[in-house]
């Protein structure tokens, strides 16, 4: 329960308790400046508190955005400013400043916004949330009252509700195949009272059975896979939107939100090579490509907006001309549909899959996918190079975060200026572009994969020697990610042995879930996580030496189990700590958006 002290001068007939009642507070009135402080240090110190005029006019949604969105320790809407337990102290800070500046008037009738002032001028930051056609406003004689009232009645919260539950910078296809009727399921599930993380949950099962029909390797199974994928797709917008329709945010919300959707998405590649192999076609290299391309994109989307996070000056002719372009309608979509967001892409999976074979559906996944990342790396390095941007000591730090150097890589890093005169984009590029093509172009189990994976170690290493500001350094991750998981691949590849390339697919999957780990502790504000889990699966570049390793000593049966064991030891150390943290009180309610690529 929360509790809310009304301010003010009460007015006759008002809605505003029961509304406030409605939204689950507990509704107090105080009589002057100092009985509200008084009531306020009656409430536990546990409880969420909200000091409202009691003059004031407006939507309950309005109220709801202002009053109850978990994310904001404070938050205010005019009249009404909240608190939660951990920012307790600075409210009632504020209400005694505000007192004490009143020169001991007793009724103080704009006491919440003179509060919500007082604490933004002690640099609290309060949230104020954006309120669009929604009214929120404390009249001041009986005329504005009615006119407010009027303005209340002339726009209907709850079809103003149902529009922001949807994001504002969704897919062609999301915006116009799902979202017009996944808002009233979410709708739905709120008077129900089911939660965000129960849809987030049958999304998964969803595509898990879904990936299970596609191994069934049948004509019926394959038609009933693409089905459930966007059913699955449905139940995947319906949770966000049951979020936003609620605001029921949480940190194990985040973390389900975060994982999930490419579980599902790669577990149903999997389910397709399933499928195919009980055809008698083997489609694990393409399942796997297609799995490091989609992961490989991400990284990009990442990287690039990290590094740019809070850069200053941060100007550029690219973005210009992409601004001017989304003020055109058509190329809005357009844009949105290149890059081949997860409603296309999903969309695109389930047709393929249902009407042709899993060879054909994962060939043009990942020649879409080439060609949309192709687009989307262009444009970020255009803009990157035509950018005029100080980039900060953060975005640095995030960088050499998401580069995920292990101790060998950290040793050579401690070089610091020292080496190759190089850029550090060009020594990731050329270390691992080395032993990719090292690893393609030399048999199975030759020792100069070695070599070249001990070369590879030494350029990750100086390449995190540089200060990871230029314009270029945010592609140094990428690089790392695509060396390590496209070495996977061309030696389970090379072994030609059945089982090489299911167990590098779990191990692909395992790390990546990882670097996704990674990237939403980044994006809380969190950092990345704890050093000893990075040395103790090896980082990138102690990974990738240890398959080369495993590689030119073992027979290709023993290389398989070798690529298991280390699939099942990294899944199990970054599982359990990745588990640990997300439900910790000190996880951040992360919420993504808008899925890049």
């Amino acid at each position: 329960m929360s509790t809310a002290i009304l301010t003010g001068q009460p007015v006759p007939g008002s809605p505003l308790e029961g509304d406030l009642r409605s939204l689950g507070f507990d509704v107090r009135v105080a009589s002057d400046a100092a009985d509200a402080e008084t009531l306020l240090a009656a409430v536990p110190g546990d409880q969420r508190v909200a000091v409202v005029d009691a003059r004031f006019v407006g939507h309950v949604h309005a109220l709801r955005l202002g009053l109850t969105d978990p994310r904001f320790a404070t938050a205010a809407v005019p009249g009404a400013v909240t608190a939660k337990p951990e920012a307790r102290k600075d409210l009632t800070s504020a209400l005694r400043a505000t007192a004490g500046t009143s020169g001991g008037v007793v009724t103080l009738d704009a006491l919440p916004d003179l509060i919500a002032s007082a604490l933004e001028s002690a640099d609290t930051d309060v949230h104020r949330p954006e309120l669009g056609t929604l009214v929120a406003t404390v009249p001041s004689d009986p005329q504005t009252r009615n006119e407010a009232r009027q303005a209340v009645a002339a726009v209907d919260d709850e079809a103003v509700r149902l529009r922001t539950a949807v994001k504002s910078r969704d897919g062609f296809f999301t915006t116009y195949c799902i979202s017009p009727y996944s808002r009233y399921i979410a709708r739905w599930c709120a008077r129900r009272g089911l939660t965000p993380n129960q849809v987030t949950t049958a999304s998964l099962l969803t595509a898990l059975i879904a990936a299970g029909c596609a191994a069934t390797g049948t004509r019926g199974g394959f038609v009933a896979a693409g089905f459930l994928l966007l059913f699955s797709f449905v139940l995947d917008c319906t949770d966000g939107q049951l979020a936003r329709y609620s605001l029921q945010y949480s940190t194990l919300g985040a973390w389900l939100d975060a994982t999930f959707d490419r579980a599902k998405e790669y577990a149903y590649y999997a389910g397709l090579a399933l499928g195919a192999a009980r055809g008698g076609d083997d489609v694990w290299a393409l399942a796997l490509g297609a799995m490091v391309l989609q992961t490989c994109r991400h990284v990009v989307d990442f990287s690039f907006n990290e590094a740019n996070h809070d850069a200053t000056a941060n100007t550029s002719p690219t973005a210009a001309l992409s601004d001017k372009l989304d003020s055109v309608g058509w190329t809005v979509w357009v844009r949105r549909m290149i890059v081949l967001p997860i409603g296309e892409r999903w969309a695109m999976i389930a047709v393929l899959t249902a009407v042709t074979t899993p060879r054909i559906t994962l060939v043009v996944l990942i020649i879409g996918c080439a060609l949309a990342a192709c687009y989307t790396t262009a444009g970020r390095v255009l803009r990157s190079l035509t950018r005029k941007a100080t980039r900060t000591d953060r975005a640095a730090l995030a960088l050499g975060e998401l580069a995920d150097n292990g101790p060998l890589a950290s040793a050579f890093a401690a070089l610091k200026r020292g080496g190759l005169p190089l850029p550090a984009p060009v020594i990731a590029f050329v270390g691992g572009a080395a032993l990719v093509a090292v690893a393609a172009f030399t048999s199975y189990g030759s020792p100069w994969v070695v070599v070249a994976a001990v070369v590879y170690v030494i350029t990750s290493g100086l390449a995190l020697s540089r200060s990871l500001k230029a314009p270029l350094d945010w592609l140094v991750p990428p690089f790392f990610r695509a060396a390590e998981y496209g070495t996977v691949l061309v030696l389970a590849a090379k072994a030609d042995v059945n089982g090489a390339l299911p167990a590098a697919f779990g191990l692909v999957a395992a790390v990546a879930y990882h670097h996704y780990d990674t990237v939403y502790r980044i994006k809380g504000g969190t950092g990345a996580p704890p050093r000893w889990l990075v040395r103790a699966i090896g980082g990138q570049e102690g990974r990738t030496l240890v398959v080369a390793l495993a590689a030119a000593l073992l027979p290709t049966t023993d290389f398989t189990v070798a690529l298991t064991a280390l699939a099942v030891a990294v899944a199990l150390v970054v599982l359990v700590e990745s588990i640990r943290f997300w439900v910790s009180s000190g996880a951040p309610a992360v919420h993504d958006e808008g899925e890049p690529a």
